[in-house]
């Protein structure tokens, strides 16, 4: 019987899957979700979300090395099966400084981006 894939969550694919059973939370360091996906390899690995913003910033921002994780939605968890969620938040720029740009033109800060990992098990 082959092994359930890690999958690859977001805010909102997080919620979808979420269905019947117990599950385990753990905030993980970017550094240690890097680990776990390099340690799982492509083969083992499901993308379940299709938010190219999320994927810039895991591959620039987190330093995960870019790979084309197969895209497979899915609609539950099996028992036993890991996840690893990136929930990203964006909220809006306390301050709004201008910047000017390479050819001078003004640009503002309009909004700050934040994302943290959970790894996310089910239990039941």
């Amino acid at each position: 019987m082959a092994k359930d894939p890690l999958l690859l969550l977001d805010n909102t694919t997080l919620a979808y899957v979420l269905g019947n059973g117990e599950y385990r939370f753990t905030n993980l360091k970017f550094e240690e979700a890097k680990a776990i996906i390099e340690m799982k390899g492509d083969s083992d690995v499901v993308r379940v979300f299709a938010n190219p913003d999320l994927e810039h910033t895991m591959y620039e921002y987190l330093e995960i090395e870019n790979h084309n994780f197969n895209y497979q939605p899915e609609n539950e968890m099996q028992i036993g099966q890991d996840a690893i969620a990136f929930k990203l938040y964006i909220t809006p720029s306390g301050t709004q400084p201008i910047v000017l740009g390479a050819g001078g033109q003004e640009a503002k800060k309009i909004k700050n981006i934040y994302i943290y990992c959970q790894h996310v098990v089910r239990l039941k």
